[in-house]
């Protein structure tokens, strides 16, 4: 009786899903060859869309190693080059409202393929400038190359008593899950990329190495940033091929169909047919669901939970793309770092600390089996936590470099009062000096020079990176020494004090960044478990929009525009114009870059708590209106049992077929 009652349950359960003419004994024990399929395309389609995010996340993370290196490059100042990296997420703007809503009902594997091949394409345009532009030209100084003891740096005035600058000055006026845990790790290779590239002389292959004469510590030094947009731009590209062979839908396997275990990110993938070879129904009509787009999103933006938490993320992710837009270039103003350097140090130490942290986040969600109030809960705790770490970044900083003119005085005194001819003293005062140059000398003394000519140095020995100054009456002024003294090409490293600023900054931020993204999943749980199961395409889609547009396109703008309010020094091109900075405030630069990230921050977890508050408020009200639904439920099929009970009881004999199994 028992094996029989097995059996007819089974056929009972299997029927309901396949044609009856199935014979009983494959309905019974369904072989694993009719299941391979199903596993095998899922696995080949997580495969191909992690490859997907892999390519994706190492252009971006690449573009933003190549930010001072494309400044440098084009001459052009921090707000420009925000509006170049802002510009990189204009094509969500255009395509992805309409791709997330009418992906999800065509064949999406085709959709995400072509969106690879356009994206591989738009990456290797990025680096063709570099072949269609003459080589690059930095500033030297102009010393014969084939001597050992060369002209006067200084040349002296005969007739005008004016500096070059001065007469130049008027004209220059006018004048940037697993496969989340992936789409990490991409960066990571896009920051180390970045890292090699930056080594790499940017003509390399050009023009004879040899005769360069600047280093990769040098401020005007520029990296072959061309290289990894290629690399980028060919893994894009190869990532579109698995997905023209997969077919348009991929059903869930039928002994997972209804375990409450699947993850929400395999329920969002996957489509509800219950088994593989279920037939596909006919071509959605595109004007019906066209129709249905307005009142869509007017149910998604009703959403209070949805619309708050869509707020705090646009908030959060505008400080979190200003942040790292500009990071490796705060390094290097900030801590005397080259591009190399601060490319290897957050591709290698601060992306796995958020690698870790969206894992650890995803461990303890699934651990813990937390609610959606808890994911809340989670979210804002890693958000304060982190905010709070981030703030004592502000004492981590390094004091500015000692440039003559600029920070301090040709005394060596500090400050220094900033005006017209500040540059200029009386010890290079009969010097014909270009104020616009930025061709930077050490001086014995520790104080840097933005020319040896401003430096006053009479003559020089050596060529390229190993030329000496000699006779520097400036020199010899700030060193209180009676005589004249020297100096050599390129900048003074600042002081002993901050390498040991620099270690105790990547310390404090590998710990912030872990703390922040600790609330990435849960944060993404509670995306998708606000909306409607059949909006959860188009919710996740208007949420990337947002993010993108609101925070990906202005973040870097803005950011770029306070940070060149910072800067000392701007470079000059040929044709008079305002080219790149050559020289920030360092105290400035940390307190606009730290600050503002700091208020956005603040600004999001208020917005966070909202959140929380408005998610509790829904959640107690939804619970009791259960609760009192289902009293009213039972008391009412109470009421009905006993006057059942009382009915039958007169109408009906003591028993009944099923009376044992009723009790």
């Amino acid at each position: 009786m028992d094996t029989s009652s097995k059996e007819n349950t089974q056929l009972f359960s299997k029927n309901s899903v396949q044609p009856v003419e199935r014979p009983s004994f494959k309905t019974e024990h369904p072989s694993s060859e009719e299941k391979q399929p199903c596993c095998g395309e899922l696995k080949v389609f997580l495969g191909a869309l992690s490859f997907v995010y892999f390519a994706k996340a190492l252009a971006e993370g690449y573009l933003k190693s190549t930010i001072t290196q494309i400044e440098r490059r084009f001459d052009i100042p921090s707000s420009l080059v925000g509006v170049i990296d802002g510009s990189f997420e204009i094509g969500n703007l255009l395509v992805i409202t309409f791709v997330s809503y009418f992906g999800a009902k065509l064949h999406r594997p085709k959709i995400i393929g072509a969106g690879c091949l356009i994206m591989g394409v738009g990456t290797l345009l990025i680096a063709m400038p570099q072949f269609f532009m003459e080589r690059y030209r930095y500033e030297r100084h102009s010393l014969s190359s084939n001597s050992t003891l060369s002209i006067s740096p200084c040349l002296l005035e005969s007739n005008s008593q004016l500096p070059i600058s001065v007469m130049e000055k008027p004209q220059s006026k006018r004048s940037n899950g697993c496969v989340q845990t992936v789409a990490i790790i991409g960066p990571i290779f896009g920051f180390l990329l970045g890292s090699l590239c930056a080594k790499l002389y940017v003509d390399i292959g050009f023009v004879n190495l040899d005769h360069i004469t600047i280093t990769p510590k040098d401020p005007q030094w520029v990296g072959a940033w061309w290289l990894g947009y290629l690399i980028a731009g060919t893994i894009s590209l190869l990532a579109a091929v698995p997905f023209w062979c997969l077919p348009k839908s991929l059903p869930r396997p039928r002994s997972r169909e209804d375990s409450n275990s699947s993850s929400e990110k395999s329920k969002f993938i996957m489509d509800d047919h219950t088994d593989c070879r279920t037939p596909l129904g006919g071509k959605a009509k595109i004007m019906e669901m066209a129709r249905d787009f307005l009142p869509s999103l007017k149910s998604l933006f009703g959403n209070p939970v949805y619309f708050l938490y869509l707020c705090a993320s646009t908030v959060q992710f505008n400080s979190l793309f200003g942040m790292v837009t500009y990071k490796p270039k705060y390094i290097e103003q900030q801590y005397g770092q080259s591009s190399s350097e601060a490319n290897f140090v957050i591709g290698l130490i601060n992306i796995p600390a958020v690698a870790l942290g969206i894992f650890s986040g995803g461990i303890v969600m699934k651990k813990f089996r937390i609610s959606v109030c808890g994911a809340a809960k989670l979210y804002l705790g890693s958000s304060v936590l982190g905010y709070l770490l981030f703030l004592s970044l502000f004492a981590l900083g390094c004091e500015n470099s000692d440039v003559a003119g600029l920070t301090v005085s040709y005394q060596g005194t500090k400050p220094v009062s900033y005006h017209e001819r500040a540059l200029f003293s009386d010890c290079n005062s009969r010097c014909k000096c270009s104020e616009t140059k930025w061709e930077p000398m050490c001086g014995e003394n520790g104080i840097t020079y933005a020319s040896a000519c401003l430096a006053g140095c009479q003559t020089s020995t050596g060529s390229g990176k190993t030329t000496i100054f000699h006779n520097c009456t400036c020199v010899g002024i700030a060193a209180s020494k009676s005589g004249n003294s020297s100096g050599m090409v390129g900048r003074c490293q600042k002081d002993n004090g901050c390498p040991k600023m620099f270690l105790y900054f990547l310390i404090i931020s590998v710990i912030t960044s872990y703390t922040l993204s600790l609330g990435g999943i849960p944060g993404y749980i509670l995306l998708l478990r606000c909306i409607k199961p059949q909006l959860k395409s188009f919710a996740l889609g208007i949420y990337t929009l947002a993010v993108r547009v609101l925070a990906g396109i202005p973040a870097p703008v803005y950011f770029g525009v306070l940070i060149d309010t910072s800067c000392l020094k701007w470079g000059f091109k040929r044709c008079g114009s305002r080219g790149s900075c050559r020289l920030y405030d360092s105290n400035a630069f940390r307190h606009m870059y730290l600050g503002l990230t700091t208020m956005l921050g603040t600004m999001s977890i208020f917005l966070s708590t909202a959140v929380l508050f408005t998610l509790k408020k829904n959640y107690i009200s939804k619970h009791r209106s259960f609760r009192t639904k289902r009293e009213r439920t039972t008391g009412s099929t109470r009421i009905r049992k006993e006057n059942f009970t009382t009915s039958d009881h007169l109408l009906q004999p003591s028993y009944w077929p099923g009376k044992e199994t009723q009790l």
